[in-house]
């Protein structure tokens, strides 16, 4: 199956007022799955942050329309926010993240970038040019580093 997601996986780039209501409830369905199911973070998932004018929602879709990874783009005074960077389980290991990571930076152009990794996921953004930016701290359990991006590396 992960042999087809890869060869079938489409980016797509929205607004929030350009989101279908189908396209909406698979994107906060994974991000809920993983992120409060799987990892076990009961916060408010439902933030606000996805419905600002500036904010973009990018995510690739397996070959049955399926978002198989998401990542959204908030801005913010001096730069953009990276955030809510989940991938399917039965889509690990394939490159997806980085995929999306990788169209979020063309996207933002040379906007600083900021982000809180989780820390075993470090690796992905330090080979895209960021830079840890203060100390570990947890969040829900699980450690993070805030980390930025100044300039296209």
């Amino acid at each position: 199956m992960r042999i087809e997601t890869l060869r079938d996986t489409r980016l797509h780039i929205a607004a929030f007022a350009d989101l279908d209501a189908a396209t909406l409830y698979g994107l906060l369905r994974l991000r809920v799955d993983v992120f409060v199911v799987e990892q076990g973070c009961p916060y408010p998932e439902l933030d606000g942050r996805d419905t600002e004018p500036g904010t973009r929602h990018l995510w690739l879709t397996d070959g049955s329309a399926r978002p198989v990874a998401y990542l959204r783009i908030v801005d913010e005074p001096g730069g953009v926010r990276i955030g809510r960077v989940v991938t399917a389980v039965n889509a690990r290991g394939a490159g997806l993240a980085g995929r999306l990571v990788d169209a979020a930076l063309e996207t933002v152009g040379d906007r600083t970038a900021r982000l809180h990794a989780q820390v075993h996921a470090t690796g992905l953004y330090t080979r895209r040019g960021f830079v840890a930016d203060g100390e570990t701290f947890v969040e829900d359990g699980i450690a993070h580093v805030p980390m930025v991006r100044s300039r296209p590396s």
